[in-house]
C-alpha cells in the first residue's frame, strides 16, 4: 500500500508543491494510501456562500445545480467553488481505514461521522445524485470521499437528527469563535444574524455580555428577523441590506448611543458587506469574518480607506472544541432546536 503524507500533499495533482486545498485539481482515486479513511459519502452540506452562488449560476434550476456540482468535482477532484473558492463538508460512513491510522485513531469502519474540514481540499467522487434540498444547501449523493490523517471529524451523535447535526456542525466555529471572543459587558454586533451561522452566534453572544453588554442581530428579511426575535436571540434588531454600509452604521451607532461595537461578527452569505462590518465596529474594536464571501482585500484596504484601527480575524473554520459547543447548543435551547429541524432538519 502507498504511503501518504499527513497532510494529503500525495494527492495534489496541480501545480505540485502546494496543499490540497489551494490545489487546482487532486487526485480523487478512492484506492486508499496506507494513512487515510475512506468514506462511503451519504450527503454533502454545501457551504453557503457556494451554494448560493451555485443556484444563481443555475437560475435554481436543480438539474443544472447538479450539473455544475459534477462539473467541479470532475475538473477539480474535489468540491471547490471555483468563484468562491470554498466548499463544505459531509456526512457518511467510515468503509476503509488505512494501516498506518492503528492506534491513531478512535474510529472503526461502519462509524457515521461528519468531516469536519473542507470539501474545497477533501478528494471526492460522486457517483448518482439522490436528492438535492436546495433550501438548505445539502445534496443527498452515492459516492465517496477521502479523509487526511491530519484530517478532523465528529462522530455523529445519537440524540440528534442526521441532517441537524450536519448543519449545526457544518458552521460549528462561528459560535465556538464567538464563545471565546466576546466577554461580559461587549456590545456584539451579529450581521447575518438571522441565517443558520448566526443564530448560533447570537446564542453564545448573548450567554456571555451579560446584563452590562448588548448584543444586536441584522437581517435583511422580515420574516426571519422576526423567526430570531421570537426566540429572544438579542438585545436588539436591525432589518436591512448587509451591503449598505452607512444605513447599518447608522443604525448600530443609534442603538450603542454612539458607542458602536466592541465585536462584530459577520455570518453573511453575499460579497460586499466587508465595509458594513467596519463602520459597525469601534476604533480598536475586533470583527470576525465568518463569511466565506469575505474579500481579504476590501477588509484590509477599506479599513485603511476609513482611518479605522480594528483587528480581523479570518474565519477559521476550527478552535478546539468547537463540534462539541456547536452541538451542545441545541441541547441547551429548546426553541433554538426547532427552529433548526424545522428550517434544516
Amino acid at each position: 500500500m502507498k504511503k501518504g503524507c499527513p497532510y494529503g500533499t500525495h494527492r495534489v495533482i496541480e501545480p505540485k508543491g502546494v496543499l490540497p486545498q489551494p490545489a487546482l485539481k487532486i487526485d480523487n482515486d478512492m484506492e486508499i494510501y496506507d494513512n487515510e479513511i475512506l468514506i462511503d459519502v451519504q450527503t454533502l452540506n454545501i457551504d453557503s456562500a457556494s451554494f448560493t452562488q451555485i443556484k444563481e449560476e443555475a437560475q435554481g434550476d436543480i438539474e443544472k445545480i447538479k450539473e455544475i456540482m459534477k462539473n467541479i468535482v470532475a475538473t477539480r477532484g474535489k468540491h471547490q467553488n471555483p468563484v468562491t473558492g470554498s466548499g463544505g463538508m459531509l456526512i457518511g460512513t467510515v468503509e476503509k481505514i488505512g494501516p498506518a491510522l492503528e492506534g491513531k485513531t478512535d474510529l472503526k469502519v461502519g462509524d457515521k461521522i461528519a468531516t469536519l474540514v473542507s470539501l474545497s481540499l477533501t478528494p471526492l467522487r460522486i457517483d448518482e445524485f439522490l436528492e438535492t434540498r436546495k433550501d438548505i444547501d445539502q445534496v443527498d449523493i452515492k459516492g465517496k470521499a477521502i479523509l487526511f490523517q491530519s484530517g478532523i471529524y465528529a462522530v455523529l451523535p445519537k440524540d440528534l437528527p442526521e441532517n441537524l447535526a450536519l448543519s449545526v456542525l457544518d458552521v460549528a466555529g462561528a459560535p465556538a469563535q464567538a464563545a471565546k471572543l466576546v466577554k461580559p459587558g461587549d456590545y456584539v454586533v451579529v450581521i447575518g444574524g438571522t441565517g443558520k451561522s448566526g443564530m448560533l452566534c447570537l446564542y453564545e453572544a448573548k450567554k456571555r455580555v451579560g446584563v452590562t453588554g448588548k448584543v444586536i442581530c441584522v437581517g435583511s428579511t422580515d420574516k426571519s428577523v422576526a423567526r430570531a426575535k421570537g426566540a429572544n436571540l438579542a438585545d436588539e434588531y436591525i432589518k436591512v441590506d448587509a451591503t449598505d454600509a452607512l444605513a447599518l452604521h447608522d443604525k448600530v451607532k443609534e442603538l450603542t448611543n454612539g458607542r458602536m461595537a466592541d465585536v462584530t461578527i459577520n455570518c453573511v452569505n453575499i460579497p460586499n458587506t466587508e465595509m458594513t462590518s467596519i463602520l459597525s465596529t469601534k476604533n480598536e474594536g475586533l470583527i470576525y469574518f465568518f463569511s466565506m464571501a469575505t474579500s481579504f482585500t476590501k477588509a484590509a484596504l477599506g479599513a485603511e480607506g476609513v482611518g479605522k484601527d480594528v483587528t480581523m480575524i479570518v474565519g477559521n473554520g476550527y478552535t478546539k472544541g468547537h463540534a462539541e459547543i456547536a452541538l451542545q447548543i441545541m441541547r441547551e435551547s429548546e426553541t433554538l432546536r426547532k427552529i433548526y429541524e424545522e428550517l434544516y432538519g
